[in-house]
């Protein structure tokens, strides 16, 4: 199935919160998305702080069988941001599926993307540029929690 309606977002310097609900209203609004340099994204916060609060996830068990039953947790930075797109979604279980194969995101750059001729679309309130020094990129913290690709 081709789409008309396709966009390219390019997620560096962009504050991962911000461009993930901005993502979620292109993909109610029908739109193909695409995202690129997804490690250099941006969380806000003091760096030390977001990645104790990320690490803590990972501490979260259940009582019966917590191999099982615990909540899984995305360690890559393609999977961060999908959990995050995904929790803006509807809650309807079967239309967020139908919207989230409409997303398709990428580490880097990718030559399947760049043969597409698309422009990178500019999301203003997602811009990081006035954070000063207080922030951390997606990549940093998945690489703190034991993601093993390059940032």
């Amino acid at each position: 199935m081709s789409y008309a309606k396709e966009v390219l977002v390019d997620a560096e310097g962009l504050i991962l919160g911000r461009v993930a609900s901005a993502i979620a209203k292109l993909l109610k609004y029908g739109y193909k998305v695409y995202v690129v340099n997804v490690e250099k994204a941006v969380i806000s916060g003091d760096p030390q702080m977001v990645k104790e609060s990320y690490a803590k996830w990972f501490e979260i068990k259940t009582l019966r069988n917590p191999q099982k039953w615990s909540p899984h947790r995305p360690r890559n930075p393609v999977s961060m941001l999908k959990y995050a797109v995904r929790g803006m979604l509807p809650k309807h279980p079967f239309k967020k599926v139908v919207l989230l194969r409409r997303l398709k995101v990428y580490v880097g750059f990718p030559e399947e993307v760049r043969r597409l001729n698309l422009q990178p679309i500019k999301i203003p309130e997602a811009d990081a540029s006035k954070l000063g020094s207080r922030y951390i990129t997606v990549g940093e913290v998945a690489k703190y929690l034991g993601w093993r690709g390059e940032v």
